[in-house]
């Protein structure tokens, strides 16, 4: 009787039909947070592994068979980008040799930073457009086994597929669909598990609820980048099977341990999608949110053009340059670095600007702080800039992200539509990471280094910086 009684306090039923049961506290909250907390970082997992690591490994693999072959593929390309290096220096001059292998280095470097960024930028703009759909689609779901789950099932098993294929990838072309086909699958997982905070948990505890969830997808990213940077060199590619079966597990503990409430009594109301889509452009017209926006564009333009080959730089950029190997290793330790100032810049931006009562001045600061630290590598090519970018990078981020959200928020040009508002607010950050690497594989391409992509991002981000400028109604 007693046990009946705490199951009826810590949950209550739905009161419409088709809808989640709520987790009032006891061990069904803590349960449902542990889980929530666990599916998030095996997804943000893939995300760091992946992005930070082995698409950059694959993608140099694929073109280094391209572009050195037969006597030339056993070339060491940390001594050949030392050589370069020296030669631009004028501390030593090229052989006859030593200059057609330089040539095929400048060419192999413009290729694969090329091809990286085609790699990363069609995937984000292919998730970019289904995320929307997916979420009206999950509300309007109706099975035995959820609105939600249905969703997140089907993006973790087809997903996981993906990336066991993506392992497989022979070419840059099949490669790039592969990984466009796994990121839009996956990508059903966050956004619909985010959902069931809204769907399940009282209001009392949904910032709870998402501060820890936030921890976990930080610490997700940070542990599947460290883990693709220690387990590439034993391994290989086959690591992406340990993050296709990573992400599978979490899902399926949070769907089978957090059983939903079926939906097949669902009552959804007609749906028309031309509304739909022509909904999103009714907030750019607006002066105040869509200065925000296009400053949230080019601010994320700039963070993702310098931050998108990491590894590269790490031994095509810096002086003296790194292996593979040893590049591979190191990529991850930059994001680590910046995850001290970046947690508490997070913890302590929203709550000043809430207490000074103003959201302009902390923005400002963090888009001149980011550009301050594109500065540093641009003057001084060496490991520790790299370091020390990231950290002030990462301050930087920590500072805009709760802020620039806020600032949102007091811009909304219709508060009765504030998710659909949200949600153009996000697809900002979106278009600026897709078209980020575009760029700087351009750049890349046309001046046959990494330099220029700092001067690029310090630009667009101080740009940014001055976009908010423009901003009328908000402090």
């Amino acid at each position: 009787m007693i046990s009946d009684q705490a199951v009826s306090t810590d949950m209550t039923e739905p009161a419409t039909p088709g809808t989640s049961m709520a987790y009032r506290g006891g061990k069904p909250f803590r349960r449902y947070l542990l889980w929530y907390t666990l599916a998030f970082a095996a997804i943000t997992a893939v995300w760091g592994g992946m992005l930070g690591v082995l698409l950059p490994n694959q993608v140099q693999m694929i073109e280094f068979a391209n572009w050195f072959t037969g006597a030339d593929a056993g070339v060491d390309l940390a001594a050949l980008n030392d050589l370069k290096a020296a030669v631009e220096a004028g501390t030593a001059t090229a052989s006859a040799e030593q200059q057609r292998l330089l040539d095929l280095l400048a060419g192999f470097d413009a290729a694969r930073a090329q091809a990286l960024s085609l790699v990363t930028a069609v995937a984000v703009i292919a998730t970019m457009l289904v995320q929307p759909v997916v979420g009206v689609l999950s509300d309007r779901t109706r099975s035995r086994f959820g609105r939600r789950a249905p969703w997140m099932v089907f993006g973790a098993v087809v997903g996981a597929g993906f990336l066991v294929a993506v392992r497989h990838a022979p070419t840059i072309a099949i490669l790039a669909l592969l990984w466009t086909c796994a990121q839009t699958t996956l990508n059903l997982i966050p956004g619909t598990l985010q959902t069931t905070v809204a769907d399940r948990v009282p209001e009392e505890k949904v910032g709870t609820t998402s501060g820890i969830g936030g921890l976990g997808n930080f610490a997700g990213g940070i542990v599947g980048g460290v883990g693709a940077g220690v387990l590439l060199p034993l391994v290989g590619l086959d690591i992406i099977y340990v993050y296709a079966a990573l992400v599978v597990a979490g899902v399926a503990g949070f769907v089978l341990l957090l059983r939903d409430r079926p939906s097949t009594d669902l009552v959804v109301a007609p749906h028309h999608w031309g509304t739909f889509f022509r909904g999103f452009l009714i907030p750019l017209r607006d002066h105040d949110f869509r200065w925000v926006w296009l400053s949230r564009i080019l601010l994320s333009f700039g963070y993702a053009a310098s931050t998108t080959f990491a590894l590269f730089m790490l031994q095509s950029y810096i002086s003296p340059a790194l292996s593979l190997t040893d590049a591979t290793r190191m990529a991850p330790l930059l994001t680590v670095a910046s995850l001290p100032g970046t947690i508490v810049a997070l913890l302590l931006a929203g709550k000043i600007s809430d207490r000074i009562g103003r959201r302009k001045p902390l923005v400002i600061a963090a888009s001149v702080l980011m550009a301050i630290s594109m500065l540093i590598p641009l003057l001084w090519p060496a490991l520790p800039a790299l370091f020390v970018q990231s950290i002030l990078a990462g301050i930087a981020f920590g500072i805009y992200l709760p802020v620039d959200q806020a600032l949102f928020i007091d811009v909304l040009p219709d508060r009765d539509a504030a998710g659909r508002d949200l949600g153009i607010a996000g697809l900002g950050s979106n278009l600026g990471q897709a078209l980020g690497p575009v760029l700087a594989g351009q750049v890349v391409a046309i001046t046959g280094g990494y330099r220029a992509v700092w001067a690029v991002a310090l630009v667009l981000t101080a740009i940014s910086a001055v976009g908010i400028l423009r901003v009328r109604k908000a402090k």
